[in-house]
């Protein structure tokens, strides 16, 4: 049983728990830690898990796109965890509004109708994207209204409206976990991984840039920890976002480098100025949309931005609001992380 499941159940405070997305790399972590803890758990997703089901979790196959199917897959639940979201650097905006903002809105309709307590909140640090540098930065950030990406504009209109939400039948927080990773990741590094022995990946910027990660099980702690902060008298957190990270800020290119000769392939060196990888990231863009060509162009302004700048945050509201402290270290998941991928390579050889 988890150390925040067993005070939690002792005191009797778990219903039945909805987690949207619970079969991606965050959800299906949340949900199998939901179920050590005993809990009973429906999951809302659109890739069948039968390894889950036969441990008990029920499974509703729908898409966010359903707003009916959505809405009354809140019946009966006392905690919704929204994990699920499209997520990228680019694609159609309205592909990302319909489910970012109106899968969210089909979320707040059922909580709503069917009295669900609680609501934690899946969102994203770049819902404060401005295209400057984040350092030491707090949830003082104004929302974004103006990104070259979709994914940052939706979910910002998506946590406006969730923690608009909050009253005293529907007790709201949103989550801003930054990069998760950790074994089993299945975009963040095996992406890095990929473009790395393509000989695709260039350092864009000096190099210096310092970020914030996430490893997914402090992830997970941070959303119990949300709940669990939500059903006190106080609810500090109520109404409020939280960024949510490793707290310990690493150059980025270093990172990505070290795992890189840890693993036995050659570091990135070749590098690119922010400037000329913004021009090429807007000719780019500019080449799939006049073509519509498939699949994600190899840079966009925005990634351009995000991995030549500063972005890490001031945890001091996360942990005073909720008690959370990161328990796992950059350098152990990291270790954990390479050792993953030696065995992975020794089994496959």
């Amino acid at each position: 049983m988890g150390r925040h499941g067993s005070l939690a159940q002792a005191q009797g405070l778990y219903m039945s728990t909805l987690v949207t997305g619970g079969t991606g790399f965050l959800g299906r972590k949340l949900v199998e830690r939901l179920l050590a803890e005993g809990r009973s758990v429906t999951v809302l997703g659109r890739t069948p898990a039968p390894d889950l089901e036969r441990r008990g979790v029920r499974f509703i196959r729908t898409s966010l796109d359903d707003a009916t199917a959505v809405t009354a897959t809140c019946t009966g639940m006392e905690t919704v965890f929204h994990v699920a979201a499209r997520v990228g650097v680019w694609g159609l905006y309205d592909d990302f509004y319909r489910t970012n903002v109106l899968g969210t809105r089909a979320i707040l309709e059922g909580c709503r109708q069917h009295g669900v307590k609680y609501l934690v909140h899946t969102s994203t640090p770049s819902v404060v994207y401005n295209g400057h540098d984040h350092a030491g930065s707090d949830e003082s950030l104004p929302l974004t209204t103006d990104c070259p990406s979709p994914y940052p504009l939706t979910k910002a209109i998506a946590e406006r409206e969730v923690l608009a939400a909050n009253g005293e039948s529907l007790r709201t927080v949103a989550l801003r976990p930054h990069l998760i990773w950790g074994v089993g990741d299945p975009h963040l590094v095996p992406r890095v991984l990929a473009r790395a022995k393509a000989g695709r990946l260039r350092i864009v910027g000096n190099g210096k840039n310092r970020v914030d990660m996430v490893h997914v099980a402090n992830a997970v702690d941070a959303h119990l920890l949300a709940e669990l902060a939500l059903k006190r008298r106080t609810a500090a957190a109520a109404g409020h976002a939280y960024f949510i990270t490793n707290d310990e800020p690493v150059v980025l290119w270093n990172w990505i480098n070290g795992l890189l000769t840890a693993l036995g392939e050659p570091p990135v060196t070749k590098s690119i100025s922010l400037g000329a990888a913004t021009a090429l990231g807007a000719g780019c863009e500019g080449l799939w949309k006049t073509l519509r060509l498939n699949g994600e162009p190899p840079m966009t302004r925005f990634i351009a931005k995000e991995l030549a700048t500063d972005h890490w945050f001031n945890l001091a509201a996360a942990k005073r609001d909720l008690g959370y402290t990161p328990r796992i270290s950059m350098a152990q998941g990291t270790a954990e992380l390479v050792t993953s991928y030696q065995s992975s390579s020794r089994t496959n050889t």
